[in-house]
This record gives structure tokens, sequence and C-alpha cells, in this order.
């Protein structure tokens, strides 16, 4: 069978599922596809629109594998409206007077923002959110019109609290206007609209609940502002007005080729998501399925792979979708699910209202209070993870247990599901499939996320897997290891507040045995991050492993490595020379590293203090590289040389890397600092990163590289040099608080409850009342701090420790050497002989 091709119009969330699913399964190479999308930038998070405020990194939005790099089966157009479909020639059109050839048409057009006809909706200063080019055009406007100034939103469902939330989060203060009596009208009833009402009034924003917009009007004697008429005749003085009331589906194109539409809107198709004509498919918004649209992104990814199943001979139907929502809008959580409005016959309701506390709950339950019909939550959706699975299911217990507070705890849990009910409803995945993985070794968070997918979207499902991994059996013990029941996090807590530090005085008062090499680094490591002493002081000596036994790290020959610190890549000509001569008086293989620091190997035990005393000197200090702390913050030029630069990132990284020199913690922890959006220093693969705006410093954190690389996300946008440096001292004090032995920070946050939103909340809102706390903590790191090896040149006892052979401890033994292997270089190449490499020897050195 010849390969086929199949055009896709439109490249959004679900445009691009579409693609990963047909290229994933497509085992044959059956199909070529070509992606052509209106919109320059490809395939990015439009749920998530919202983030783009403060950070104004488009990227940071961008999906994976949204580029297609290496798939030479996808041809992606981007910038491109297609404008008309052939459909007896088979073959589309666009803006461009691009003219592409298909076997099989994709229509992913998605929908459009809808704009009530009101007098003046078409003024410069008025927008829609749906784009990112839309919040461009409403961040230029805020920033003009200054702090403060007043912003309309036209509509209080999601959409407008999600514009409000950016107007706020921009400086302004906004209005919402909704022509409905409550706020969210199609997901809570009255009771929950009123409870939302007033937690939002309470975060200032002014709601305007039962009125329309009349007109929008140059103000009468404001230059540069709106005067915005609602229905009752009052009047808003705004700098710019938002439309968020709705959205329509885009299905012009489809009208314009004959295919059929559904008779409210929305390119009609049946289960198959195959329209009137047979070679054209629709998904995602603009798709009526069976004469229905779904504004939801999880039933959009279904009628994506519904599709890319049929077009590899599959009979997939669409089966209908869960319409059940939860988000946290301006901090406030929102849930709503199955028939939360109660038009079930003869539904009974049980409403929990607390007004004081600012929630309410409701379920809505089978004329025989058996089953479990639907439910809304506002002011604390916990129980959504649980209650959502069991809609359409009979209760095993008393309903009110389920939402009224109760000291003894919910009375039910997600392990009273039945197998076939669905946990994660953007991916598909059922209680069973989750229980399978777990029984065939998935036990923790990141194999289930690999192995089923579950948690990977939203994320709202990872509180139920987390209960069904406590339910299933698998022993989830959080003990460090043998000699100690506590867990990391637990022992932190126990040195931090009973002032022990000895391993032996930790382990007799609060564990058993002798100690193992779990818990003695690990235990070394945490007392070496509540106090400054020196980590071969006393008894903690004898817990390090040999790398920090030596400070150094042990090289595969049997030698060691020796790596100055270079604060941000800085070095001194001088200092360049030292270590020129360093590296030839003792023969050491020399490296530039990708951390920006160059780093020698080769040395013996005994040639570290030699060593060393001449690079301390020379004014240079321990870079750290063998403990588990501070590795390098990477930068590139900023500012000072480079024209794109827009802060000096190379000032910001040498403070960054002296403030947090030295610090211990679970695992190693790398910086980046970039001077603008073109990241030079690569600060999205960081644990910490912090890229120049000309707003200020956007600060990402938790990522990595290594064999599971993470980007780094989004923690705050657009701040001050203090309060960069007060978020991140937070930041660092509470993953090494908190993790886990040897987790580093992108596995840690994905492990954190309440993931990246609890993170924003304690580092930047101090929801936890911790703030001072952990920056008082990184202050008496910072003045506590001493360069280790500085400390060992001037200890005669510590010094004793570097020696090669204890028994000839003055001299190196003649008749023993350390040998050294060149690289074995591939014959194919057509190159010299590299230079020995004692780092990175083929072979196991003898002695």
């Amino acid at each position: 069978m010849s390969r086929q091709t199949v055009v896709v119009a439109g490249h959004g969330m679900v445009g691009h599922r579409f693609v990963q699913s047909l290229r994933n399964h497509d085992s044959g190479g059956d199909w070529d596809v070509v992606v052509i999308g209106e919109e320059a930038d490809p395939a990015y998070d439009r749920v998530a629109l919202s983030s783009y405020v403060g950070s104004w990194q488009r990227d940071s939005l961008a999906l994976d594998g949204n580029t297609y790099a290496g798939d030479e089966a996808v041809t992606s157009h981007l910038g491109e409206l297609v404008t008309a479909i052939d459909r007896s020639g088979k073959r589309v059109t666009t803006d461009s007077g691009r003219v592409v050839d298909y076997d099989a048409l994709v229509l992913a057009t998605g929908s459009y923002a809808f704009v009530p006809p009101v007098d003046g909706h078409d003024h410069e200063r008025c927008f829609v959110y749906r784009t990112l080019d839309d919040l461009d055009g409403i961040r230029a406007t805020a920033e003009a019109a200054g702090p403060g100034a007043v912003g309309v939103v036209v509509g209080g469902g999601l959409l407008g609290l999600e514009a409000a939330n950016a107007l706020k989060l921009l400086g302004m203060t906004p209005h919402v206007v909704e022509f409905a009596p409550r706020l969210m009208p199609m997901q809570v009833d009255e009771g929950g609209g009123a409870v939302l009402k007033g937690l939002i009034t309470d975060l200032g924003l002014h709601v305007h609940t039962g009125v329309g917009t009349s007109s929008i009007a140059d103000h009468p004697e404001l230059p540069g502002a709106l005067r915005v008429t609602l229905s009752d005749d009052s009047t808003i003085d705004a700098a710019l007005v938002v439309f968020s009331a709705g959205v329509r589906p885009r299905d012009q194109l489809a009208r314009e080729a004959g295919i059929e539409v559904a008779e409210r809107g929305g390119v009609l198709t049946d289960t198959s998501c195959r329209t009137s004509d047979p070679d054209v498919y629709a998904i995602g918004e603009v798709a009526a399925v069976d004469g229905r649209c779904y504004g939801l992104v999880a039933p959009g990814y279904t009628t994506a792979e519904v599709v890319a199943d049929h077009l590899l001979g599959g009979d997939s139907r669409f089966p209908g979708a869960d319409l059940s929502t939860k988000l946290k809008l301006l901090g406030v959580d929102v849930a709503s699910f199955g028939d939360a409005m109660g038009t079930t016959e003869n539904a009974l309701e049980i409403v929990y209202h607390d007004p004081v506390a600012g929630r309410y709950a409701k379920l809505v339950l089978s004329d025989d209070a058996k089953t479990l019909l639907g439910g809304i939550l506002v002011g604390d959706a916990s129980a959504y993870a649980m209650l959502k699975p069991m809609v359409g299911r009979e209760i095993p217990g008393d309903p009110s247990a389920l939402i009224v507070p109760s000291s003894s705890g919910p009375a039910l849990g997600v392990d009273a599901l039945p197998d076939d009910a669905e946990i994660c409803s953007c991916n598909g995945v059922s209680k069973g499939t989750i229980c399978s993985a777990i029984a065939d070794g998935a036990c923790d968070l990141a194999a289930i996320k690999g192995c089923t997918s579950a948690g990977t979207t939203c994320g709202g499902c990872l509180p139920s897997v987390k209960s069904l991994l406590a339910a299933s059996g698998v022993e989830l013990s959080k003990a460090l290891c043998e000699h100690f029941s506590q867990s990391r996090a637990e022992l932190f807590e126990i040195v931090s507040v009973t002032g022990i530090r000895t391993f032996s005085a930790l382990i007799t008062r609060f564990g058993t045995g002798l100690g193992c090499d779990i818990c003695k680094p690990t235990v070394a490591s945490i007392l070496a991050s509540t106090s400054s002493d020196h980590i071969l002081d006393g008894e903690q000596a004898a817990l390090q492993d040999t790398n920090d036994h030596f400070l150094a790290n042990m090289q595969k020959n049997g030698s060691y490595s020796v790596v100055p610190r270079m604060p941000g890549g800085e070095v001194t000509p001088e200092q360049l020379i030292v270590i020129g001569e360093i590296a030839r008086d003792y023969g050491l293989y020399t490296k530039i590293t990708g951390g920006q620091r160059i780093d020698l190997f080769g040395a013996r035990v005994d040639q570290l203090p030699e060593i060393w005393r001449r690079l301390v000197d020379a004014g240079m200090e321990s870079g750290q590289a063998y403990g588990k702390s501070l590795r390098t913050v990477k930068s590139c030029v900023g500012s000072t040389w480079c024209r794109y630069g827009v802060q000096d990132s190379v000032g910001m990284a040498v403070f960054l890397e002296k403030r947090y020199r030295g610090l211990r913690s679970p695992h190693k922890i790398k910086f980046g600092v970039s001077g603008c959006a073109r990241e030079c220093a690569e600060a999205r693969g960081k644990d910490v990163g912090v890229i120049a705006t000309e707003h200020g410093w956007n600060l990402y954190v938790a990522g990595n590289g290594g064999q599971s690389p993470k980007h780094a996300v989004l923690l705050a946008g657009g701040v001050d040099d203090q309060t960069l440096v007060a978020y991140i001292d937070r930041y660092l004090m509470f993953y090494i608080r908190t993790a886990d032995r040897l987790q580093r920070t992108a596995p840690w946050l994905e492990s954190l409850e309440g993931g990246l939103e609890h993170l924003k909340a304690v580092v930047c809102d101090d929801s936890l009342g911790l703030a001072a706390e952990l920056e008082e903590a990184m202050e008496r790191h910072v003045a506590g701090y001493r360069d280790e090896w500085a400390a060992v040149l001037d200890d005669e006892e510590k010094l004793s420790r570097f020696v090669s052979f204890v028994n000839a401890p003055e001299v190196a033994d003649p008749t023993i050497r350390f040998a050294d292997y060149e690289r074995r270089v591939p014959v194919l190449l057509d190159m010299p002989p590299m230079p020995p490499a004692p780092a990175e020897q083929d072979s196991p050195a003898s002695v």
C-alpha cells in the first residue's frame, strides 16, 4: 500500500494530539502528515494560557514534541490559515496561496471567542482572551494605563474568571460583568455561586452579576479611557475591556465547502468523527459529535485518538464525554461533576454550606439516596478526586460523610471504587489499569505515569493515584533504611528541633543498630545542611563517602579530580595561569566542562593538599564537585557584552553562586542565569533557572538533565533582585527540608502534594508561614560558610587524612604507579590519537 497524506487544518492542543497519536501507532508508515496552523507558534497549552502572564515566555507553554523535529513524516506550515477546501480535487488552499493535496483531511480549527454585538465592541482597547497574541495586546494596554487601572471582563464563566485573574496579575483592578445571576452559571448553582462571589470579592475583584453590557465608548473626560455602560445604566470607567463570554466553533471553512454542520453550529460528525464527506474528519471544539460540541480538552483528545485509530484501520467510537471540571481560579478551588444541577427526575440533594470558612459542597443523589449523580465543590475541592469516579455508582456508606467534615476523616476512599471507574479522565485511565500497573511493579508516581499516562495532563488525579498505591498492598515504607524508621524529611526535623549534632546520638535516640552506607551519608548531609560545621570535623568525617572524605571525586583509575570554583564562569588570567602550571607540574588532564569551569584529573590523594594550597593562594575555592550541594551557576555574558542582553546575568550568576556555595542538599543542585529570552545559559534545564526580561527576572525551578531530563517550570515572573533571592532562599530550604534521600528537584516537585501550585503558595504566598524561617536558615548558611579546602589546609589533623598509603604516609611508594591509558578512537575517524584522559578511561587501571 502506497503512503497516503493526511492534512491537519489547525495546530492547537487537539490537532497536536492527533498527530502524536497517529505517528505513535503508524507502525507500517502508511501516512505522511501535513500540519497547517494559523498561529505562528506551534501547539501550546491553551488551558494554561494565564500562566503566560508574568513569564511572557512563549515556549513555557509549548507542548512536548510540537515541532516534530526529526520526524520526516510530518511537515508543518505555521502562520498560515486554510481558506478553502476543494472536496472533489481533495486539496486545500491557504491564505498564502499554498495548495496541499490530501487523502484524508482532519479539521482541528477549534473555536473563536464570542463577542456580543454591543456598541463599541470593536474599539481598539477591546480584546478577546484566546491566544498568546491576545495577551500581548492586553499587556501592552495595561502597562500603558499604569498600576491599579480598571479592566472590565465581560463574562463570569470559566474563561471570564481566567481573564480577570490575568488582569489582576498585570496589576489592574478587574471588574467582572456576568449577565446570569451568579458566576460560573454552567458549573455551579446559586449557593455555590454565592460562596464563589464572596471568595473572589475578598481577593479584590469587583463582581457585577445579573447585568449585561450595553455600550463601550471613549470616556468623555479622560483621554485614553473607556466608559462601559451596563444594562442597569450604571457605568464603569476602564482602561480596557476583555470579552470572555464563551466560544463558538470555527466551522466556516466546512460550511463554505458544503460539509454539513450541526443545528447549533459545529461540523456535524458521527461517533467516528467522520463528517458528511467520508474523507473529512473533525476533532476538538469544532466537531459536533452527533450534533453536540464539547469545549473541554479531554473529549477533544478522545476525538483525536478516535480519528487516528480510524485512519490506521481501527473502528474506535467516541464514547461520550465527561464534562466534569476542577480548577483553581484566583486561588479558589471550584469543581463540578456529573449532574451538578440536579436535573435528573426526583433527584435528592445534600448540601454543606459554611459561609464563614468559605466552603460549599453539594451532592446530587438518586431518589433512593444510594447512587451518586453529581456534585459541586467550592472553596475546598479536595474530595473531587474521590467523588468524580463514583458518579453513576452506588455509594458504599453514608453519602453525607463524603462532604461533611469529620474528625475521624473521610469514610470512603478511592480504593472502594470498582475497577472500571475512570481515575484519569484526561487520558481515560481506569482504576483497574492503574492497579494492574502497580501489580506489575509500577510502585511510585513516576512509574505509573510512564506506563499508564495517568496524571500526565492536568495532574488532578494524582491524589487518587497515591491512594491506590497506598491501598494496593505494596509496602510504601517511609523508612530511610533498616536503622531508621523515619523518612529523611522527618530526620531533618528531628535534628533541627533537638539540636543533635552527631550520628551516634541520633541513632541511639531515634534509630537502631550501627548504621549503614544509606543512613550515614544521609545524616551527614542533614548535619551539614543544618550547621556550618566542617564535614571532616570529629565524628562526621567517618560518615562521609569516599568523595566527601577526600573532598574530591575518585576517578576510575583510583586517582582524584580537582575542581576549583569559577562563580558564574568568571576566572582571572592569573588564576588561569596557576591552573595551567598545576596541570603541567602534576601531569593532570584538563577539561573545560559544560558548567563553565576547568576540571583537573589524575591527582593522587597525597597531592591534593599541595595542589589546593596553590589554588587557594591564587584566590580560588573548592567547586564542591564531590558533594551533594550547589555545583555551578552557568551564565551567558548578558547585558555586559551581548547586544541582546537586558539584565546583568553574569553579575547575578556570580552573586547566586557565592550566596549558595557549599549548601548541602539531598542531591546536587545546578543553576543557570540567562540575560534574555534567547536562553544561552540553558537555565530551563536547571534546578534553578533565572531568565532576564525587561520587567525583571523570571524564576524557573525543578529542571534537570540526566537520564530523565525535565524542563524547569515557572515559579514567579518579573520579580526584582531582592524578591528573586528571597524566593530562591525559600525554595532551596523547603526542598532541603522535605525531599527524600538522593531526590533531585524535578522528581521532588512531581511527588510534592499539590505540585507546582502548592510550591508557589509556600514560596511566593507564604501559605505555611515558613518564609521567615526558611530565609533565616539560608542566612545562617551564608554567614557560616567557609571554603572546605581552605579549612583543611589550616588544620593539621584534617591534613593527616590525605595520604595514599597509611603505612607510608611521608612518601609515595616508588614501586606502585597509576597506569594511564590512551582513549581508544574509532579507526573510521581520520584524526590523530587523543591525549591520555585518566577520568575517561576505557579500561580499569591497575595499581
